[in-house]
């Protein structure tokens, strides 16, 4: 029998190796983290899709704290002028005569200096705004020219200009989209995507109307509502809103009360409402053209029209002054019914020619509001008129002034999903929505039938015009992107495995020297050499490419590239040329979003 000493030496087990080459060591610990690497590829390995939501939603958050910044400023610059804790109605009913013509006129002029000093430094940019990026640019908006605008628009609205602030907040925060595109690198279709999640998040902090401000993009810019296009906006506007609740008091901004069941004999009126508001949108459109023309004409300088035009609106509200701002609180007292019939004509009448001189002038701003304005007030006074006469065909007169605002906007913006849309967010009164839908729809078809021209389809088409064509085909040449990750046949393993710990790619081009590919090593392939370090220290690139990856050619359609992603799971291919060389590689994300938005630009014949 052995004794106890010898039966313990005999149970331990051998003593370990203990590595110390560094090579050996580097490996090791190379192969455990490339282990965790396709422990998550395989698990939580994001798509480009899903990284384009995480860049959306990033887009959403920037753009929410752009309109909170915008409307700071907005209300310090009128705190220059008046009281921005009255509101711009209040403060402006509070100054003299004097002071009701001088403050606007001084806000224009102001603005006008902005533009002609912003113009100086700006002659070698571009004045692309945040459409022209999205539809035929390349999705960079440029910023000082951008910035210009948006610092001459906060005297023009902050002075009590008969304007929106939405233009230029929805600028300011596709700006800082495209620049959060640039420093990413993204791809073209990718960085106009992000632009117009920016835009959609500018709206949606606006209006506190996520769904609305992601439609308007789909619907009125892009001219689509793919899943492709449609899912990012969502994410941008969601995120925005939600940001704007957690920062700021975002309430729905129409309270109303509830409305009973709609009568068919009520539905008539409505239609009624909806040729009404149909025939007075394109009127209101085009009225604001010719003011545009009267300024023009008038050949003053940019300081002296931008002035003209805020003394005009000054000169309206020494007796009005409803009429200075975008409206929304007149609108309020609307839905409150405190204003009479002969009132209410009044207000409509000079809140249009006050429109009408700050747009014609030139005063950067947007009229979206304004236009909610115009319908609140026809809508009201079609509700008293018919409820004077015949009660029971018009119950409640402010249901007629919420459904007016909706179908006037569908009407000025041929837009009628995203005008139902944005009055239910803005209210959130779904009593509503029936007459909403039918008086909306109906606005859209008489203002269709009346023009062609919308609030934003004559800036898009002399845009797209102005654009070079696209070709009648587009070429995988015209979406691939350069490929710097590739390595040669004689990489190692080691090599391999810190391109991938490093880059965020599933697939590794292996090339000679003179570009001529020769297939590429994924990150499955590796995955039987991570627990064997002996072998993993010997294997080369070439041990462990497939040759007959799928590829592409340079002169390939976009529909015929589109087939060769069927099938497979990779969202890159490479682009081969047919003497072998690599030249680039192409997602599958930018060429589903090449084909949603191609409909938009102008093909050549």
């Amino acid at each position: 029998m052995l004794p106890p000493l010898e039966k313990r030496r005999r149970a331990d087990p051998p003593p370990m190796k203990v590595v110390t080459d560094p090579a050996t060591l580097l490996l090791n610990r190379l192969l455990r983290l490339l282990r965790w690497r396709v422990w998550v590829q395989e698990r939580l390995q994001p798509s480009e899709w899903q990284v384009t939501l995480f860049w959306a939603a990033v887009a959403g958050f920037l753009g929410a704290l752009s309109a909170i910044l915008f409307t700071t400023l907005t209300e310090r610059v009128h705190d220059w002028f008046g009281n921005s804790s009255l509101g711009i109605v209040d403060s402006m009913a509070r100054l003299p005569w004097w002071a009701c013509l001088l403050v606007p006129a001084a806000g224009g002029a102001i603005a006008g200096a902005v533009l002609v000093f912003g113009e100086k430094l700006t002659r070698a940019q571009s004045s692309t705004d945040y459409m022209e990026a999205i539809v035929i640019g390349t999705g960079r908006v440029p910023g000082r020219a951008s910035v210009v605008r948006i610092v001459a628009a906060l005297f023009s609205i902050g002075s009590g200009g008969s304007i929106g602030r939405e233009g230029p907040l929805v600028q300011l925060a596709a700006v800082v989209a495209s620049r959060f595109g640039r420093w990413r690198n993204l791809t073209p279709p990718k960085q106009r995507l992000l632009v117009a999640c920016g835009a959609a998040a500018g709206i949606a902090s606006a209006y506190n109307a996520p769904i609305a401000g992601s439609f308007f993009v789909a619907e009125i810019i892009l001219g689509t509502i793919a899943m492709e296009s449609l899912g990012p906006l969502v994410v941008s506007a969601v995120t925005a809103t939600l940001t704007l609740h957690v920062l700021t008091a975002a309430h729905v901004l129409y309270r109303v009360p509830a409305f009973g069941e709609v009568s068919p004999l009520e539905m008539l009126t409505y239609a009624l409402l909806g040729i009404v508001t149909g025939v007075l949108a394109p009127v209101f459109l085009a009225t604001l053209k010719n003011a545009e023309r009267f300024f023009v004409a008038l050949r003053l300088p940019v300081v002296l029209r931008l002035a003209l035009g805020g003394l005009a609106v000054g000169a309206i509200a020494i007796n009005v002054p409803q009429v200075c701002g975008n409206g929304y609180p007149v609108i309020v007292e609307l839905l409150k019914g405190n204003y009479l019939a002969v009132t209410i004509v009044g207000l409509v009448a000079c809140k249009w020619l006050a429109t009408m001189a700050s747009f014609g002038s030139g005063a950067p701003g947007g009229i979206f509001t304004p236009a909610l304005f115009m319908g609140a007030g026809s809508g009201l006074l079609l509700g008293n008129a018919v409820h004077q006469v015949w009660p029971a065909a018009a119950t409640s007169p402010i249901a007629f002034a919420l459904v007016g605002m909706g179908a006037f906007l569908a009407a000025a913006s041929h837009a009628p999903l995203m005008a139902v849309i944005l009055l239910f967010e803005m209210t959130m009164s779904y009593d509503i929505i029936l007459p909403l839908l039918l008086s909306s729809v109906v606005a859209y078809y008489t203002a269709r039938g009346i023009s062609g021209a919308s609030l934003y389809s004559e800036a898009l088409r002399r845009k797209t015009e102005a654009a070079a064509p696209a070709p009648a085909e587009t070429l995988v040449a015209d979406l691939m992107r350069p490929d710097s990750r590739v390595v040669e046949p004689t990489a190692r393993f080691a090599d391999l495995a810190k391109l991938f710990l490093r880059h965020r790619v599933n697939n590794l081009y292996v090339t000679e020297s003179d570009g001529r590919f020769l297939g590429a090593v994924s990150l499955p392939d590796i995955k039987p050499y991570l627990h064997e370090p002996d072998l993993a220290g010997v294997v080369l690139a070439r041990d462990i490419l497939r040759e007959d990856f799928p590829r592409l050619a340079p002169d390939q359609t976009f529909t015929d590239a589109l087939a060769g992603f069927l099938g497979i799971t990779a969202e890159r291919l490479p682009v081969v040329d047919a003497r072998g060389i690599l030249r680039g590689s192409l997602a599958r994300s930018d060429l589903l979003l090449t084909i949603a938005e191609r409909r938009k630009r102008p093909v050549a014949a």
